[in-house]
């Protein structure tokens, strides 16, 4: 009987100290990086975010909640005033001094990596699951993610045996204005790669658009991505600003893209495989009669 009385009082113990482990999480989340943000709402904790960043743009809701301004330049007054638990960021977040204040106040800073590669990635999320107390959540989520991609290996092997990778560059810009070229170890050259693109530019980083750059590489697709603008005028003001495109092959050819900013943002994101489809379905065109 005195063996059953204690099992019983630690097994009490141990299911009311479950709820308090949970509690000891921090509950009162603030987030600057839009793939960091679209995780933590992919990973049920969407309800613990006070404040984002301005590129936290997905899923739409959270674009009704308070702005913490850019993620490279933060104010300590701005984050404070949400009375966070935690601030979560990539090593893009800054400055330096505004962490340092956020810390002093015994605020929580986690820093994740926005390196762009699957393991990184694994560690990301699972990270965060573990912050949030949803690690089941993060595994099946990285398990779901890693079939994706695996079904988008496929598909681009299988358009690779039919036609040759396009070269293809990837441009970022502000209304049309002083693009960057995206090159490697980037997010930009990781989703071009993983959509069956080859990316033509073999810088790292991403590097001021040139009339040179383009002269010399003359891409068969353009790829861009527009921080102010979206739709047909960010097209019309990258051309009018940049009227050397037109004289590319892609500009030629009609085969110029949109794609979504915030998707490079913050590391590797949950909406990037789908991305991926889309791009890959641009770069390899079904071809008439077959």
């Amino acid at each position: 009987m005195r063996l059953n009385t204690r099992v019983a009082v630690l097994c009490m113990g141990l299911f009311l100290g479950h709820p308090a482990a949970a509690a000891d999480l921090p509950q009162r989340w603030v987030s600057a990086g839009g793939a960091l943000s679209e995780w933590v709402s992919a990973l049920g904790g969407e309800a613990k975010l006070v404040g984002v960043d301005t590129t936290s743009q997905h899923p739409e809701a959270l674009k009704a909640l308070p702005s913490i301004g850019y993620q490279r330049s933060l104010s300590a007054e701005g984050i404070l005033s949400l009375r966070p638990d935690i601030l979560i960021g990539t090593e893009e977040m800054g400055p330096p001094p505004v962490l340092a204040q956020v810390k002093a106040a015994k605020v929580q800073v986690e820093l994740f990596s926005a390196q762009p590669d699957l393991p990184t990635l694994e560690k990301n999320v699972t990270h965060l699951g573990r912050l949030l107390g949803a690690e089941r959540q993060a595994t099946q989520l990285l398990q779901g993610y890693q079939q994706q991609l695996e079904t988008q290996k496929v598909r681009v092997m299988q358009a690779q045996a039919k036609q040759k990778a396009p070269g293809v560059l990837l441009l970022l810009g502000h209304a049309g204005g002083k693009p960057l070229i995206a090159g490697q170890d980037t997010a930009a050259d990781w989703l071009l790669q993983q959509a069956g693109g080859h990316n033509l530019a073999t810088h790292s980083g991403y590097k001021p658009f040139s009339v040179e750059s383009l002269a010399g590489l003359d891409p068969e697709v353009l790829v861009f991505a527009d921080r102010a603008l979206t739709g047909e005028a960010a097209k019309a003001a990258l051309f009018k600003e940049n009227p050397i495109l037109n004289a590319s092959r892609a500009a030629r050819a009609g085969r110029v893209l949109e794609l979504d900013p915030t998707l490079l943002v913050g590391g590797l994101g949950p909406r990037l495989p789908a991305a991926l489809q889309t791009l890959s379905d641009a770069f390899y065109p079904a071809k008439s009669g077959q």
